[in-house]
């Protein structure tokens, strides 16, 4: 296993169980602890986990966004499989808005060549779909968010205003039942929530290891979304909070 998947699992373990020690991560992954101490002082420098003594946990602040590099490689498989099922809920000749990030670049890939006209909100995913003439795509004006590519700013939120669409595909930092939907940026929370009122449903796509958690800034509550994608991760009790809510949550 190379050190790049290695730290992908390192965090997915800690993000379930809060905290590991490196005799358990180096006995995990059958390395030697120096090489998990090397792992952890790496993700600690991006600012993904903080250390502990003889160990490490996830960086608790939710102010602080975890660079894209790194989140594309976290829970991959999953996004993956939210993405083709997030795909099943698209109809042809529909008027969508996609999020950026790293789930929505996921989404993008599964869409493609789909009859479909989508509002891209970010250029990553911009350039993914306009591979293909079969799929149209908009791109409202804006702001550049430097290292994300995310599409942000008033002129993009008066942009939205001017159509109608069909369906938000929306993504989130994290999801909680009492916190709603939130968003480690600002500008970032404010481009999602001028997406749901210019759209007639919302579908938040959110993979599992983001539920129970709060980001710094709000975008909605949870009986907003008409639905929740989501990976067989999800734990029990948290599927009972959406069943109270009344949203759908559908498993990938």
């Amino acid at each position: 296993m190379n050190a790049e998947t290695r730290q992908q699992q390192i965090l997915e373990q800690l993000a379930r169980r809060g905290e590991a020690t490196i005799a358990e991560l180096s006995a995990r992954f059958d390395v030697s602890e120096m090489t998990i101490r090397r792992d952890l002082n790496q993700l600690a420098a991006a600012g993904v986990v903080v250390r502990t003594h003889g160990g490490a946990a996830p960086a608790a602040s939710g102010s602080f966004e975890p660079p894209f590099g790194l989140r594309s490689r976290t829970n991959s498989e999953a996004k993956r499989q939210i993405a083709i099922a997030v795909a099943k809920q698209v109809l042809d000749g529909q008027t969508v808005i996609l999020d950026g990030g790293t789930t929505g670049l996921a989404i993008a890939e599964e869409l493609v060549g789909r009859n479909i006209t989508v509002c891209a909100l970010n250029l990553r995913v911009a350039d993914i779909l306009s591979a293909e003439s079969a799929t149209r795509v908009m791109i409202p004006g804006g702001l550049i968010r430097t290292g994300e590519s995310s599409i942000v700013g008033s002129e993009a939120e008066r942009a939205l205003q001017n159509f109608r669409y069909d369906l938000y595909v929306m993504t989130a930092s994290a999801v909680d039942a009492a916190a709603g939907f939130t968003e480690w940026n600002l500008e970032d929370a404010a481009i999602k929530r001028a997406s749901l009122a210019a759209s007639r449903r919302t579908i938040a796509a959110v993979d599992s290891s983001k539920f129970g958690r709060e980001a710094f800034a709000r975008i909605c509550g949870l009986d907003q979304v008409a639905a929740v994608v989501t990976d067989a991760a999800i734990s029990s009790e948290q599927k009972r909070d959406f069943s109270v809510s009344g949203t759908e949550l559908l498993i990938a």
